[in-house]
């Protein structure tokens, strides 16, 4: 037992006569390569990234803003087309209106398509002769001239009030 215990104090005696070792904490190259990314650098790239993020969004409402101004424009530019043609066509209209409802023309027709003409014959019924007192009286006339045959109608009526006493 003389050799284990000699072989402990040997080894005990080399454990003494080795310095210490203990943790220094600091400089030195590499400990700056052990501490990563520094906390300004990170605020630095986020600041960097938000104006980025910032800039592109405001990009993107430009392009918004430009795409709904071409396309309202489109639409009233063919709105405008479409209040042309209606114009155009109501006067197309307004002219055929005209021409369909002269009064030669339907006289033209009736006496052509119907045999019918305009009655030269005027009727007037005098009252106060009869001896009795009459409120009014109407009387409806009814002429044809026109230089190239075709009938013009004009209609008058006339309220006359004749008191007898």
């Amino acid at each position: 037992m003389d050799a284990a215990e000699r072989s402990r104090e040997r080894r005990e005696e080399r454990v003494e006569q080795r310095p210490s070792f203990s943790v220094v904490t600091g400089g030195g190259l590499d400990a700056r390569a052990r501490a990563g990314v520094s906390p300004q650098f990170l605020s630095r790239v986020r600041t960097v990234v938000i104006c980025a993020l910032v800039f592109i969004a405001l990009g993107a409402c430009r392009v918004a803003l430009s795409t709904a101004t071409v396309s309202t424009l489109q639409a009233n530019s063919a709105l405008r087309s479409q209040i042309k043609e209606a114009q155009t066509l109501n006067e197309d209209l307004q002219v055929e209106k005209s021409v369909l409802s002269s009064s030669s023309r339907i006289s033209r027709i009736a006496t052509q398509n119907y045999g019918m003409s305009l009655s030269t014959n005027r009727e007037v019924l005098d009252l106060s002769s009869a001896g009795t007192s009459a409120d009014a009286t109407s009387t409806d006339a009814v002429s044809a001239t026109t230089a190239n045959g075709d009938a013009a109608q004009s209609v008058t009526n006339t309220d006359t009030a004749s008191p007898e006493a």
